[in-house]
């Protein structure tokens, strides 16, 4: 339990800059929406648009004039975003004992390397929970102002669960990463790669039906908002293979940690 809180300790700044950071981005995001606000002018523009480039950043199916279709265009860059800070959260949390040249403690203290990744892994879950909470409290305290009605509430809970899962697949790869590879200083970067290239093919997935396989292949878009909108649930075949790459991440970083040589 040391460890757990140490760890939270060691995480609360970073928490606390994303935290912020968010909730900026929220209020930023949402005081522009009053210009959408049951706006009829704005279909005409939306209609306007290219339907690949609609497609592409999930906004197709949107009404932007409504509480649901504004956030329902934002939740990609909160699946982005809350992505990023969970796959540098689980490279970092691993690897930065030998970063900041703690290992050689760590290794004297009478705990295996199991019990010390189960910690580091409930504190990551921890810091991640907090900022999902975060966010969604951000997000309905900008938008009171507004008409929130039963579907809002509904499209943000299934928001949540797709964030939060977003966020675990990211947590677990970068887990993964720094326990397979042998230099520390790579984990982040090739984390941050994986995340973004990943972006990248969900954009181009969008552009043509013959890519459409590849939305078996990219997190963003295993819950795309117009699919969550749509059905008023989570697709069973994305959340299979969320949780699939999840538990394989995390079982990964169990088997190959205790294993790594450190650099102390």
């Amino acid at each position: 339990m040391h460890v757990f809180l140490w760890e939270m300790k060691a995480q609360l700044k970073s928490l606390l800059i994303w935290s912020v950071i968010f909730i900026v981005i929220i209020f930023m995001m949402t005081s522009e929406f009053s210009a959408y606000y049951e706006n009829p002018e704005m279909l005409d523009i939306m209609s306007s648009m290219p339907e690949a480039l609609m497609k592409a950043f999930s906004m197709d199916g949107a009404n932007l004039t409504t509480t649901v279709g504004y956030i329902s265009i934002v939740a990609l860059y909160f699946y982005l975003m809350g992505g990023l800070y969970a796959v540098l959260l689980g490279s970092g949390i691993l690897s930065k004992e030998e970063r900041d040249k703690t290992a050689e403690y760590l290794l004297t203290m009478p705990i295996s390397r199991t019990r010390l990744i189960l910690y580091k892994l409930l504190a990551a879950l921890t810091c991640s929970v907090l900022l999902l909470l975060v966010v969604l409290g951000s997000t309905v305290v900008a938008m009171l102002p507004y008409d929130l009605d039963n579907d809002f509430f509904d499209f943000l809970w299934l928001m949540g669960v797709a964030m939060g899962l977003t966020m675990l697949l990211f947590l677990s790869i970068g887990l993964f990463l720094a326990s397979i590879l042998k230099r520390y200083k790579y984990s982040g970067k090739i984390a941050t790669s994986i995340l973004m290239v990943l972006y990248f093919l969900s954009i181009i997935a969008a552009l043509s039906d013959k890519l459409e396989f590849l939305k078996y292949v990219t997190p963003f878009k295993f819950f795309e908002s117009s699919t969550l909108i749509s059905t008023g649930s989570l697709s069973t075949s994305s959340l299979v293979i969320s949780l699939m790459i999840i538990l394989l991440g995390i079982m990964g970083t169990f088997l190959f940690y205790p294993k790594r040589d450190l650099h102390l």
